[in-house]
């Protein structure tokens, strides 16, 4: 395995101790039949320094169009566990080779209430940079390596509200002239272990944007 940089240390080091209770109220119920999920947070360092792999779903799915993610859906029966299929999911969705990738940890399982699913999130350092891009677009409107110091600057952090009253925080990347706003799931996950690990800056949590209207093209109980 690859020595890791020193800022990656304590973001490895957070993973393999943080609890489910430390991220999210929303854990697994034992009867609640949930489907299995895992996502991978890809940590690297790209040509604009520490950054962290997201995808930009299609802006014309029927579910959830224009979310801001983590590479990562269903664990099939064929995958060996949900690191497999969150490198498997990546490879597919960005054709991210997992030969690039060292595993370092598995974050507690999560739950999605609206969708059941029970999300294993991965944490993978990119060892070997290679291309990423678009695989189908169908799926994936567009692939970025987020800078870390984008994240965590206190200029890019917002909070989200959903028509429905939900909100939560957020985080305001760059696409060109763009502006992309992460929320939901990834950013709270994001969020919570950048705080868990003493990287996040203060910012102003009164600052506020309104769920884009692509990201409404249906309707969806966003409670996670």
């Amino acid at each position: 395995m690859t020595d890791l940089p020193d800022w990656m240390l304590p973001i490895r080091d957070g993973a393999r101790s943080i609890t489910g209770e430390d991220i999210t109220k929303f854990l697994p119920p034992e009867d609640a039949g949930a489907r299995p999920g895992a996502v991978l947070m890809l940590f690297g360092e790209g040509e604009h320094g520490p950054d962290l792999l997201l995808t930009e779903r299609a802006h014309d799915m029927r579910s959830h169009p224009g979310q801001v993610s983590f590479p990562g859906g269903s664990v099939d029966p064929t995958d060996a566990s949900p690191i497999a299929a969150a490198l498997r999911e990546a490879q597919e969705e960005v054709g991210l080779d997992p030969a690039w990738v060292d595993v370092l940890a598995t974050l507690p399982e999560l739950w999605l209430p609206p969708s059941n699913f029970a999300v294993t999130p991965v944490l993978g350092w990119w060892r070997e940079n290679g291309p990423v891009g678009v695989v189908d677009p169908a799926e994936v409107h567009a692939v970025y390596r987020t800078p870390i110091a984008e994240l965590l600057d206190p200029a890019n952090r917002v909070t989200v509200r959903h028509p429905n009253g939900y909100s939560s925080p957020g985080f305001l990347m760059s696409d060109g002239d763009r502006e992309v706003l992460l929320w939901g799931f990834t950013a709270g996950l994001i969020t919570k272990l950048f705080d868990y690990v003493g990287l996040t800056r203060p910012w102003d949590d009164s600052v506020t944007r309104e769920l884009p209207g692509y990201m409404l093209g249906v309707r969806q109980d966003e409670t996670h």
